[in-house]
């Protein structure tokens, strides 16, 4: 069924940029941990296994999309991302909820590395945008007083 709130979170994904769309993946890859994870301790194999399909789906996402030679750690990152893969495969098919929270605490701080760099960007961009502005207004200030 494609709803009005499917189309807005379809537009919301396809207008954003690529580092407010990794943080998206890396908030969703968390959340579906938190989920797996909680399913997994209640006893629902079934609803845990889901939610770590989910995260893995979303694992292998980022693995196809990481280029490992654009920096120095994208062969270290591949090799995280691997081994994240690993054990939600091994966490889904035992319905170990040890394993889903050792998947968990990887992923924590990846999130909060890629949600700073994002706003590290951000701010850097919003910097850069003000500065054009400025220097923008300043010419057009001078030329409209006759100077320069």
């Amino acid at each position: 069924m494609y709803d009005a709130r499917s189309a807005y979170l379809a537009d919301s994904v396809t207008t954003v940029g690529p580092a407010r769309l990794l943080t998206m993946l890396y908030d969703r890859l968390l959340l579906d941990l938190d989920r797996g994870l909680e399913s997994l301790t209640a006893g629902n194999r079934v609803a845990g296994a889901a939610h770590l399909g989910h995260a893995r789906d979303i694992v292998t996402e980022l693995i196809s999309s990481l280029d490992v030679e654009a920096w120095d750690g994208g062969q270290r990152l591949m090799s995280v991302y691997s081994y994240l893969l690993v054990g939600l495969i091994e966490a889904a098919a035992s319905g170990d909820p040890t394993k889903a929270a050792e998947c968990r605490e990887l992923v924590v701080p990846l999130v909060e590395a890629w949600h700073g760099a994002a706003a590290s960007l951000a701010d850097e961009a919003q910097a850069s945008r003000a500065s054009a502005t400025t220097q923008a207004a300043d010419e057009i200030g001078s030329t409209m007083l006759g100077v320069g």
